[in-house]
């Protein structure tokens, strides 16, 4: 499925862990509908563990029981998806969001159930079983619910088939595919099996690669396959994290466009880890946070919101809403940095992207930890003239020949529009 823009939305995740409920999702989603639909969010993404009835937090229970139909294939918990009983899977669920204006996605992971294996349930469209397709030396590090699938075995595909045969009933819009882009290349032909399943499905659903680091060598396979891909670990609140990602937005901001994205992984924002701590917000200062959303926006990766909305105070919502910064997310074009260096003792980067509808990008980021003043000269950026600037996080409007000068505190950015006046 090709998008012109990269995808928008809400992943629960940062806030809920495994243990999101369909309440809060429902109350999420109605925030999203209300204050953000119109400036192009849109996804509502339920993350990992959906079928564990007893998951509590960030933390997994090892070897948990995990609630799946006669065909080896996961369902909802519904102690804690309610609409889900009987049989009825996320399809009342995706409905109550699709008549909010919005799509639905849920987290799925490599394989299949552990406990399907054991028990050797059956396998849809096939007479073999889970236990003759399951790769059993193929498991997750830091998950026990799967091991992966022998797409050699025949009943593999028909597995995969019958998975998104299911999420496609359900009006799923959104795949997140997790515990396969880092375990490339020995799950390569796993993901080729996933993907024709994906294809084929009869629904159009973007799928979305987890988690990173992924290789820079295999970027064809990733856009062969997928929507987006994982280029780092799970992103955090942590300056460390954000500092780091300037290299990995250097290596893949060139793979971005035409429907595949390269993804610096969720924004976490506003409230965060409520299993842990209902109080607890995110770490990053507001400059971090401006910081991040300039580099996620510049670079074009898909934009996920990791915080609980409805607890968004006004300066999380303004920056979810520049409408200018957003417009650059889906606009800017042969985003790059153009150089990175040392500045009166701090660390300076600046990045460019030409706007599909006339002018030119800049940002300019203070990733050192000192207060600067500084000017940026319109020939790195090989302008000239007198140039109509327009800076998207102030929202003001000037002219300037040769030059912008500009004061950023530590770990702070500003962006601009710059515009020939002839």
């Amino acid at each position: 499925m090709t998008m012109q823009h990269a995808p928008m939305g809400w992943n629960s995740w940062d806030c809920y862990g495994a243990a999101v409920t369909e309440k809060v999702v429902l109350q999420n989603a109605r925030y999203m509908a209300d204050h953000l639909k119109p400036f192009g969010w849109e996804y509502v993404v339920v993350d990992i563990q959906w079928s564990e009835p007893g998951a509590n937090g960030h933390m997994y229970r090892p070897f948990a029981v995990l609630e799946m139909d006669d065909f080896s294939r996961l369902m909802p918990a519904v102690n804690r998806f309610p609409s889900a009983a009987g049989g009825k899977g996320f399809a009342p669920l995706a409905d109550e969001i699709h008549r909010m204006g919005l799509k639905f996605g849920i987290h799925i992971m490599r394989g299949i159930p552990r406990q399907a294996v054991h028990l050797n349930t059956k396998i849809l469209g096939t007479d073999r079983t889970a236990g003759e397709i399951a790769d059993i030396s193929s498991v997750c590090s830091w998950n026990t619910d799967m091991y992966g699938v022998d797409p050699k075995k025949e009943g593999a595909l028909e597995y995969y088939n019958s998975l998104f045969s299911l999420y496609a009933s359900w009006g799923v819009d959104f795949i997140k595919l997790d515990d396969i882009c880092r375990e490339l290349p020995h799950a390569e032909e796993e993901l080729l099996l996933i993907s024709r399943a994906h294809k084929t499905c009869g629904r159009k659903m973007l799928l979305s690669l987890s988690p990173g680091p992924a290789l820079p060598e295999k970027a064809k396979l990733f856009k062969n396959t997928a929507c987006m891909w994982r280029i780092t670990d799970d992103f955090w609140d942590d300056w460390k994290l954000l500092y780091d990602m300037f290299d990995r937005a250097k290596t893949w901001c060139h793979h971005a466009g035409n429907g595949h994205w390269p993804d610096a992984d969720m924004l976490p924002i506003g409230p965060l880890r409520q299993t842990d701590d209902p109080s607890e917000w995110t770490r990053f200062t507001e400059e971090e946070q401006i910081t991040m959303m300039s580099l996620w926006c510049i670079m074009r990766s898909p934009l996920m919101i990791g915080g609980e909305m409805t607890g968004f105070d006004s300066f999380s919502l303004q920056l979810v809403t520049n409408r200018e910064i957003l417009r650059m997310h889906r606009l800017a074009r042969y985003s790059h940095p153009v150089w990175r260096k040392k500045v009166q003792g701090t660390e300076l980067v600046l990045w460019t992207a030409h706007c599909a509808e006339g002018g030119t990008y800049a940002a300019l980021f203070n990733i050192g930890e000192e207060v600067l003043t500084t000017s940026l000269s319109f020939s790195d950026l090989r302008l000239e003239g007198n140039l109509l600037c327009q800076d998207l996080w102030k929202n003001t409007v000037f002219h300037s020949s040769g030059f912008l000068s500009i004061t950023l505190k530590k770990h702070e950015a500003a962006v601009f529009l710059l515009q020939r006046l002839d």
